[in-house]
């Protein structure tokens, strides 16, 4: 027992590492070669785990060259737009100027419902509002809104909003993040500065956010019940 509880906390970290060092991508956005190598760590890591009486190294030798190989792939297709199309394919159109291309759907073997599938969770609801949708090479598709149907932003309507910078969590269940306080060019003086105004311990603090401009928003923790 404890024997497989060891093997697969090694395997566990193992996988981790491997992921690590392919990229943090989540699985909508995984290409190909990603997917592939990602199914087949998987698949090699499940097998040291069910039979104990096979070497780790098993596992762990194919995992680091699927991982090798990986990474050789993704440094050719960053220096060969060639070799990246043949691993990858390229985005393809499905609506052209505000035509679908029956010819690429059928391609694709996208059927319109597909379509329209994909459009709604895009908050697009009727497909003559569409010019242009592409199929990436991970599947997801891009929208551009004819530009009657594109909702008007700030510069259209002339309005010039402040640029507060971004919002960070400086604080989440009393602990400190360093890296957001540095983000936001704040200081532990200013953090210090701001909870004794408000009157409260950082221990008690459930979360707090805050800008470059030092716009703040605090929340409790809440009393156990």
């Amino acid at each position: 027992m404890a024997i497989s509880f060891i093997r697969t906390l090694l395997l566990y970290i193992v996988i981790i590492a491997a992921v690590r060092l392919m990229g943090k991508r989540q699985i909508s956005e995984l290409q190909t070669s990603e997917l592939v190598v990602t199914l087949l760590i998987s698949d090699i890591a499940a097998i040291p785990m069910q039979n104990t009486g096979q070497p780790l190294v098993s596992g762990f030798l194919p995992i680091a060259v699927l991982v090798a190989c990986e990474l050789i792939v993704s440094a050719l297709m960053l220096k060969s737009a060639k070799f990246r199309r043949f691993v990858c394919g390229k985005p393809i159109i499905v609506i052209n100027n505000g035509k679908i291309d029956q010819f690429q759907m059928k391609r694709l073997r996208m059927s319109t419902e597909d379509l329209s599938e994909q459009l709604r969770q895009m908050d697009v609801f009727h497909i003559e509002d569409v010019a242009y949708a592409i199929v990436e090479t991970n599947g997801k598709l891009s929208v551009l809104k004819k530009p009657d149907k594109l909702q008007p932003d700030n510069s259209m309507l002339g309005i010039v909003i402040p640029d507060n910078g971004i919002e960070t969590v400086i604080i989440s269940d009393g602990e400190i993040s360093q890296f957001s306080v540095s983000l936001c060019g704040l200081s532990q003086e200013w953090i210090d500065g701001v909870l004794q105004g408000e009157n409260i311990k950082q221990t008690d603090v459930f979360l707090m956010t805050a800008d470059r401009k030092r716009n703040y928003h605090i929340v409790k923790k809440e009393a156990a019940s």
